[in-house]
């Protein structure tokens, strides 16, 4: 059980290894401070920020970013150390952003162990002028690590906090700190995989080297700590990233570390080398080639390879935006020391002076972009050697492989849900893969807020779009699974949906008929609740093999529209169980529902919408990545107007299914 704590209140620590994941809604600084029993930091070498993110146990961000995650090991801990305090910080005079936490929502911290199951949560709330404040206390008590809410803001920002902590040089400390937010020096990003000597990138496995993010984090999508923001690994261990961890900017990632090693594939001997680029010319960049990861398959190594290709146009974007801010801010400065001497104000010296000022970033923007253009032609070569490699579950509904598909043997690795794109590279689109089995329900946003260019006005329009974006995602969950084992389930209670079912309806690939009115919601409800609470028992007790005979042992998918309409409080309460509990037992949930339908609850169901991973079906810039907290553009799957293959593939999937019940 999770322990929600308040103000004051504390919690036992029972591993050493954890993460503290935290959440604003807008870019924070973390920083990290270790103190005596007293409270008191000796030293400015005790403070972990995004200029010295790491000390012996500990790792912070090296970025102001709106969601953070900060690696501690409570074993590593220096014997002098009996207390680390986890600080948040607006950036001071940084980007335009809110100037005192009381114009934010409450940021939400999360003390979590190594596969993400969370310890102990806190919402900071009660905070008005303050631009700094103490979050967490970890401290030791009798030989055992306790966490405490603490929640103490200063209006004074990180030097009066550091003042309080009794830190020499905290005025100076805190300058920097904020000095180093401004010109980017936070966000400095790890430069791309080493090229070898005919420029080809060696990108290897996304293999730990840890997990947005997971999120390990994803889930990890925030990956190894290579400089951005909310990925991080543990000092000396490892980091996980994985473009599935992409979260919402202001919802706390509910998803654990991304384990890259292949469920199959568990005897520790390496996969062998990827495909070698044929040599490229003298002074030409290398050939890409699909598949140039390691993995032990070339589905494996295409997944890889996605991977780096998201983690790759993330670091070279942040590069890029990094660089722009640098520029900025000097030209600022020089500007500000011109106008700071009153005799310099006017005449030929001045207007020299500001003219070198604003050469002077021309020049570093230039650069900047020149880099930046020449990864993303690199990347955008790449792009268009690997999308026609793609195995079904990767590709596009547009991909020729679908006309050749047939119903597969095993599960494979990933899900492909969409596409992402950055808007200085709109034309570069990443697929966005999620691992299988699905470790989070999916919700397919019906509402209108989040539209880019709010094209769709009519309510109407946008629900039939969602209804058909999940019908579409259903059928690719459908398509890339063996026959038998994997059932999809809907539930409409109205019958609203039934036009954009009809692919599944008509050719038969659904378990039954969507259930429909109070008693079609209700007894599919208390199917599938009653399912994960069997297998729960079952596995708890060590007796998979006491389930009822003939118990479907499939993954199930429950497809739900139009809530809550037609949801009495009980139907309410029962998706809130399959939600939480129904992942780790094969039951999984996908929502087609506008958040604002149900703001009758309250906050009810904020832990529902939260759990689930939001997607839109028309492009929304929502999603975050866990390296530098870019807001990448999803575009859902788009079946091509006119094409018959989703109904293709649903028919195959049916009579693979049939013949497997025979």
């Amino acid at each position: 059980m999770t322990a929600e704590l308040v103000r004051g209140q504390n919690h036992p620590l029972s591993q050493a290894r954890l993460e503290i994941r935290v959440s604003a809604g807008t870019p924070i600084v973390a920083v990290a401070t270790l103190s005596d029993d007293q409270g008191k930091v000796h030293a400015v070498e005790r403070v972990a920020h995004p200029g010295a993110p790491t000390l012996p146990g500990l790792e912070v961000p090296r970025q102001a970013a709106a969601d953070h995650r900060l690696a501690v090991d409570l074993d590593a801990m220096p014997d002098t150390v009996h207390r680390v305090h986890v600080l948040l910080a607006l950036p001071g005079g940084v980007g335009g952003g809110p100037n005192r936490f009381g114009a934010l929502a409450a940021p939400f911290v999360a003390v979590t162990g190594l596969d993400g199951t969370e310890v102990a949560s806190y919402t900071i709330t009660g905070l008005e002028a303050e631009t700094a404040v103490v979050a967490l206390e970890l401290y030791r008590r009798q030989g055992a690590w306790k966490v405490r809410a603490v929640g103490q803001g200063y209006a004074g920002g990180l030097a009066e906090l550091f003042t309080d902590q009794h830190l020499p040089q905290a005025h100076q400390l805190a300058g920097t700190i904020n000095d180093a937010v401004a010109r980017g020096l936070a966000r400095s990003v790890a430069a791309p995989p080493p090229r070898t000597a005919d420029g080809d990138r060696t990108r290897q496995s996304a293999a730990p080297t840890l997990g947005p993010d997971q999120s390990g984090s994803p889930y990890g999508a925030q990956s190894p700590q290579a400089g951005a923001g909310s990925r991080t690994g543990y000092p000396g261990g490892p980091a996980s990233a994985d473009p599935s961890a992409l979260t919402e900017p202001s919802a706390p990632t509910a998803a654990g570390p991304i384990d890259y090693n292949h469920p199959r594939r568990q005897n520790g001997a390496p996969p062998p080398p990827p495909p070698t680029a044929p040599p490229a010319a003298p002074g030409q960049p290398a050939q890409p080639v699909a598949g140039d990861a390691t993995g032990w398959s070339m589905d494996e190594r295409l997944y890889n390879q996605v991977w780096g290709m998201f983690e790759d146009l993330a670091r070279t974007t942040a590069a890029y935006r990094s660089a722009v801010d640098f520029a900025e801010s000097r030209m600022d400065k020089e500007l500000e020391q011109v106008l700071s001497d009153p005799r310099g104000r006017i005449g030929g010296q001045a207007d020299a002076a500001r003219e070198a000022a604003r050469a002077r970033h021309t020049q570093l923007v230039d650069q900047a972009k020149e880099a930046l253009d020449r990864d993303v032609a690199q990347l955008t070569a790449e792009a268009a050697v690997v999308e026609p490699a793609l195995p079904p579950a990767y590709a596009g509904w547009d991909n020729p492989v679908w006309h050749g598909y047939r119903v597969p043997m095993e599960m494979p690795m990933a899900l492909r849900l969409g596409e992402l794109h950055l808007p200085e590279c709109a034309q570069l689109r990443i697929p966005m893969l999620v691992r299988l089995p699905l470790e989070r329900g999916l919700w397919i946003d019906s509402g209108g807020a989040g539209v880019l260019d709010g094209s769709f006005a009519d309510s109407h329009d946008l629900r039939r779009l969602a209804m058909e974006s999940a019908v579409a995602h259903a059928a690719r969950l459908l398509a890339v699974h063996p026959a038998g084992e994997f059932t999809v389930h809907v539930i409409d209670p109205a019958g609203s949906g039934a036009q954009a079912l009809a692919p599944l309806v008509q050719t038969g690939a659904l378990e039954a008929p969507p259930a429909v009115g109070a008693a079609g919601v209700a007894d599919a409800l208390a199917r599938l609740t009653q399912r994960v609470d069997l297998v729960q028992m079952a596995v708890r007790g060590g007796a998979a093999d006491a389930l009822p005979p003939g118990m479907d042992t499939s993954q199930h998918l429950l497809v739900v529209n139009d809530f809550p309409h037609g949801f009495d409080d009980r139907a309410v309460t029962q998706l809130r169980y399959l939600a939480d509990e129904g992942p780790a037992v094969g039951v999984h949930l996908m929502m087609v529902a506008d958040r604002e339908d149900s703001a009758g609850y309250g906050p009810l169901l904020d832990p529902l919408w939260r759990s689930l991973l939001r997607l839109t079906p028309v492009a929304d810039d929502h999603l975050a990545d866990p390296w530098v907290g870019h807001a990448w553009t999803y575009e859902p799957p788009v079946v091509p107007s006119g094409s018959q293959v989703l109904q293709q593939v649903l028919t195959q999937v049916a009579a693979a299914r049939r013949a497997w019940r025979r």
